[in-house]
């Protein structure tokens, strides 16, 4: 075989990884893939035929080397394209729980405040934080409307609350009166 059908043999080669590459890009399931393999495996075989058997010996030795390596290279930065993202489950961060999630956040600021039960606790039930409606459960207590309670804790998004005294604004009042 003369060497421009060699070099037709490794551009055949060259084609088939590049095929490679393309399937990674293109949602074809599969059809690249298939395509860039059989593209690869008729270079080779063209490298048998070109005279000097080593010559095919040795291309085969370095796909069987190259194949798995390139294909390595490719999956590992797959999730970093944009139909990788798409097409893999990424791990959660650990802070992103959901007791960190952005509406739960705001809840947080309720820890340590009074409100007034709009509903009767029982155990679970709507009170009034600062004019804000929030559905609130108790330690396993009742608690009647308009009483007072305080916001002991929040977890996962619950607010849990605890029967207390109506809490003395008088100093506050006072303060922003004056």
């Amino acid at each position: 075989m003369e060497s421009g059908n060699l070099t037709l043999a490794y551009v055949l080669i060259a084609a088939g990884f590049l095929l490679l590459v393309a399937e990674l890009f293109i949602p074809t399931s599969g059809t690249l893939f298939v395509l860039s393999v059989g593209t690869i495996a008729v270079g080779v075989g063209m490298t048998f035929f070109s005279g000097d058997p080593s010559v095919g010996w040795i291309t085969l030795m370095c796909v069987f080397v190259a194949f798995p390596l390139f294909a390595g290279l490719l999956l590992h930065y797959w999730p970093k394209t944009r139909m990788g993202r798409r097409m893999i489950l990424t791990v959660p961060d650990e802070n992103m729980t959901i007791g960190h999630m952005p509406g739960h956040l705001e809840l947080e600021e309720l820890r340590g405040r009074y409100g007034k039960t709009l509903s009767p606790l029982r155990p679970s039930g709507v009170t009034d934080f600062d004019g804000r409606r929030i559905d609130v459960i108790t330690e396993g207590m009742m608690v009647e409307t308009g009483q007072w309670v305080r916001c002991i804790d929040v977890q996962a998004g619950r607010v849990i609350v605890r029967p207390a005294e109506k809490p003395d604004l008088g100093a506050l009042e006072n303060a922003i009166f004056r």
